[in-house]
C-alpha cells in the first residue's frame, strides 16, 4: 500500500448547517501536488436502519428526497445525536420516521459514498423485535411508511423510486448475513 499523500494546506471553501467544504493541497509519495476539494460532514455520523418485522418484510419510508426533488423509497436513517451511539441513535431514526422501536439492534458495517470527494460515513444497523413506538421527529411532513417483503429484494431494486445506492447496499448486506446465518 502507498503511503498516504502529505497534506500541505487546508482551505475553507464554504460552509452551511450541515456540510463543509474545504480544498486540500497534497503532495503524493512520488513528489507530485494536487489540490483536491471535499465535502465533510461534521457532527457525529449517521445510520441507516435495515428494520424487519415478524412477517420478514422491511420496513420502508418515502420521503421528499431535496437533491432529486421528487419522493423516494428509502430505509430509514438520520443523524446521531451528540451523547448516542449509533444503536440508540438507530432505535430513535425508526420511532421518528416509521413508529416502531426494535428490541434487538445489530451493527452491520459502516459505508461510505463516493469517498473520492466526501467524507459521510453511515452505520447499517439491522432492527428486529419490532414494536409499535412512535416519537415525534423532524420531519416536516408524515412520511409514509411502506412494507416490503424480504424475499422480493429484486422487484424492490428494480423500482425507479428505490434508487439510493446505500439502501440497496445495506440491504444486500443485511440479505447476506440472514442467509448465512
Amino acid at each position: 500500500m502507498p503511503a498516504k499523500p502529505e497534506i500541505l494546506k487546508l482551505s475553507p471553501i464554504a460552509n452551511s448547517r450541515l456540510f463543509h467544504i474545504e480544498a486540500m493541497e497534497l503532495r503524493f509519495s512520488n513528489g507530485v501536488e494536487r489540490r483536491y476539494e471535499r465535502l465533510m460532514t461534521g457532527g457525529n455520523g449517521a445510520v441507516m436502519v435495515v428494520a424487519i418485522n415478524e412477517y420478514n418484510q422491511v420496513v420502508l419510508i418515502r420521503e421528499y428526497a431535496a437533491g432529486l426533488d421528487d419522493y423516494v423509497l428509502t430505509l430509514p436513517k438520520g443523524l446521531i445525536d451528540p451523547g448516542e451511539d449509533a444503536l440508540t441513535a438507530a432505535n430513535r431514526e425508526l420511532q421518528e420516521e416509521a413508529g416502531f422501536a426494535a428490541d434487538q439492534l445489530t451493527f452491520i458495517k459502516q459505508l461510505t459514498a463516493a469517498p473520492n470527494y466526501m467524507g459521510h460515513r453511515i452505520d447499517v444497523i439491522l432492527a428486529r423485535s419490532l414494536s409499535v413506538s412512535k416519537l415525534e421527529g423532524d420531519e416536516p411532513e408524515p412520511l409514509e411508511v411502506v412494507l416490503w417483503p424480504l424475499d422480493n429484494l429484486p422487484e424492490l431494486f428494480a423500482r425507479d423510486e428505490f434508487s439510493e445506492g446505500r439502501s440497496i447496499a445495506a440491504l444486500c448486506l443485511v440479505e447476506q448475513l440472514l442467509r448465512t446465518t
